[in-house]
């Protein structure tokens, strides 16, 4: 129930055996390697083992060509390996036929959408009666085809003595009339000019010949010509495909195998002609992985605990019960733990399920979330859906505490009467005396938690040597003792009457405290025998320090008095259901029904999102932000099979 245990693996032997090595540790699927260079303070005389992968090419062109006919590789279950030279031929000679197929589709694909252009040109010209042929070769005007706003058609009435303002339109849509309109040579750019400024657009028409009926039909048979040669590449493509594709899964399944084995390669060191590859596995895995290791002759290898090396931070992987296990996906949001520090997730887990359940108490909703949940784990996979199935039983206990089912306040007043002897339930949420109960009590519940999260700090500083934080630290010893002492302290004065605020306790456990606190940084450079544990400057130290625990003072507040937002949901958890039992009122049997069913769905989901996203904060801000850093790197083994992790 932590962050699972880690050993770095060190193996030594002559640079023939590299290969059988690194399969080894490849094939283990726990073996995450790491720089072998960084492991050596003085490097003269090592290598990193550099070397061009001749596989990474081959493999690249592979998955493009096969990308390029619309199939999917996949690794599968290796046959006898092909020598590297039968696998680059197959690859060349496999590339070079897609490569061929691919540039016909390219070229079928352009032409049909150049002829879709063109075709589309000329189906506006139809309404023109005229051979483009006699038009096009006359030597002594200017022919102009395109569209003209319908605005502007109007406007060239404007222009009727000018005789060689004309136009002759062919077809029209709602916007635009398409034709044409000529002028003399000696007046083309005045003309052009005009039709301008009228915001003609001219289109360019290629060459053709015949009247623009004839010129479409030529057009629309090219067209089907191409649409034929692109169906026709596309079909060869697809046989090609189907033909190729169980040898092009054995050449893709091997050219990964030895791609990823070569990709191991560049992390181990070389010494004249020897090797060192390192690398992190699971403390679990070390019996398979040695009896790996020894069926390899000429090598060395040694397993050590990762505190034996302080300049490596292993990387991280959480191993919990069960039950909490869902609730890493909030320890994976915010952040892993560092190796040395504690695993948050039973913490959280427990205080989010408790939570929750208070926050969102009712029988009937609480039993139906947990139905939610437990349907999206089964048919989605979502993480959300574990979440909701502890929380929804949670919502449930609660529930019976409060006597809340789908808002209905006495339905287990019998279920009380029996058990206890009690007439009807015994917390009546929204009576005043209740009411303070209820907000005290979440106050409580905030102190309990914020004190114990006080104390995971304590315990992973001190874990991590971190005397500091751990003995001297806003959230170590003296800020928690401090934090008790003044919330004890006002409770036996203020509510149970009893004279403890006296001079000893004030100067013990309040005072001493603040002064510790003040002076953490310098009482922490003592404790690990820094010499230069003065402060340089001790009126900057002094402002600082100031400021730094007034702040902290605030936070303590601040932080404490967040945990009223649990006693707020449950008020206005019982307050939203009166408001929908009011609405139903209004209504006769069968519109009371739909509105208390409605009301509760609506109740039931707002409230849920926003009881999900306010425990979120709570976890966030007012605990992690006391005792967690989340700043590990994640353990991430090497696999041939990225796709089958979870």
């Amino acid at each position: 129930m932590a962050v699972a245990k880690m050993k770095l693996v060190s193996v030594i032997g002559h640079m023939n055996s590299l290969d059988r090595v690194v399969q080894t540790c490849g094939d283990s699927g726990v073996f995450q390697p790491d720089d072998a260079m960084t492991f050596f303070s003085d490097t003269s005389g090592f290598a990193p083992v550099k070397e061009e992968n001749p596989y990474s090419d081959p493999l690249n062109r592979l998955e493009t060509a096969v990308s390029r006919l619309d199939g999917v590789l996949r690794v599968t279950d290796l046959p006898a390996g092909m020598p590297d030279g039968e696998l680059i031929d197959y690859v060349n000679r496999f590339t070079s036929q897609v490569s061929e197929l691919a540039r016909q589709r390219s070229e079928y694909a352009t032409r049909v959408e150049s002829l879709d252009r063109d075709i589309e040109q000329f189906q506006h010209l139809k309404g023109l009666d005229i051979d483009l042929d006699s038009i096009m070769n006359c030597k002594t005007i200017k022919v102009r085809f395109g569209r003209l706003p319908k605005e502007s058609f109007e406007k060239l009435r404007a222009y009727n003595d000018n005789p060689y303002v004309l136009f002759f339109p062919g077809a029209s849509d709602n916007e635009y009339y398409w034709g044409v309109y000529f002028s003399p040579l000696d007046f083309a750019a005045d003309v052009d000019r005009i039709f301008s400024s009228l915001y003609f657009e001219r289109m360019r028409v290629p060459n053709a010949h015949g009247t623009p009926e004839e010129i479409v039909a030529h057009l629309e048979e090219e067209r089907r010509e191409a649409q034929t040669g692109l169906e026709k590449v596309q079909k060869e493509m697809a046989a090609l495909l189907e033909k190729e594709a169980p040898v092009c899964m054995q050449v893709y399944s091997q050219l990964r195998q030895k791609n990823y084995y070569f990709g191991i390669r560049k992390y181990a060191a070389r010494y004249n002609d020897k090797f060192i590859l390192t690398g992190w596995i699971p403390k679990q895995a070390e019996k398979s992985f040695r009896t790996s290791l020894d069926r390899i002759d000429g090598i060395e290898y040694s397993f050590e605990r990762p505190d034996q090396d302080s300049h490596h931070v292993p990387p991280v992987t959480l191993h919990n019960f069960r039950l909490f296990r869902p609730f890493e996906f909030f320890v994976d949001m915010y952040g892993l733990p560092r190796y040395s520090e504690v695993d948050p997730t039973p913490f959280v887990a427990v205080t989010y399920i408790v939570l929750f359940g208070i926050m969102f108490a009712d029988v009937g909703q609480g039993l139906l979330v947990a139905l939610i949940g437990w349907l999206l784990w089964k048919f989605k996979r979502m993480a959300v859906g574990r979440v909701l199935i502890p929380c929804g039983f949670s919502s449930a206990v609660f529930g019976c505490v409060f006597g809340s089912v789908f808002g209905f306040e006495h339905v287990l007043d019998p279920l009380y009467h029996a058990l206890f002897g009690l007439e009807e339930k015994p917390i009546e949420v929204m009576q005043s005396s209740t009411t303070i109960m209820i907000l005290a009590s979440s106050v409580a519940i905030g102190v309990v938690i914020i004190a114990i999260s006080m104390a995971l700090n304590i315990y992973s500083c001190l874990r991590q040597k971190d005397y500091e934080n751990g003995l001297f630290g806003p959230n170590g010893v003296a800020g928690l003792v401090f934090y008790l002492s003044i919330i004890i302290g006002l409770v036996c004065q203020m509510l149970l009457k009893l004279p403890v605020m006296n001079i000893a306790y004030i100067l013990l456990l309040l005072v001493l405290p603040l002064l510790l606190m003040f002076l953490r940084e310098p009482l922490g450079k003592l404790m690990a025998r820094d010499p230069d544990w003065k402060p340089e400057k001790i009126s900057e130290f002094i402002i600082q320090n100031f400021f730094e625990l007034f702040e902290q003072l605030l936070s303590y507040l601040s932080n404490t008095m967040s945990f009223l937002r649990v006693a707020a949901f449950v008020l206005v958890h019982a307050g939203m259901m009166m408001a929908v039992f009011a609405i139903g009122g209004m209504f006769q049997t069968v519109g009371y029904t739909v509105a208390v069913i409605v009301g509760n769905a609506l109740v039931m989901g707002m409230e849920c999102v926003l009881v999900v996203i306010q425990i979120m904060r709570l976890e966030f801000y007012e605990m992690f932000s006391r005792y967690y850093n989340g700043d590990g790197k994640p353990f991430q083994p090497l696999t041939l099979y990225p796709e089958k992790k979870s």
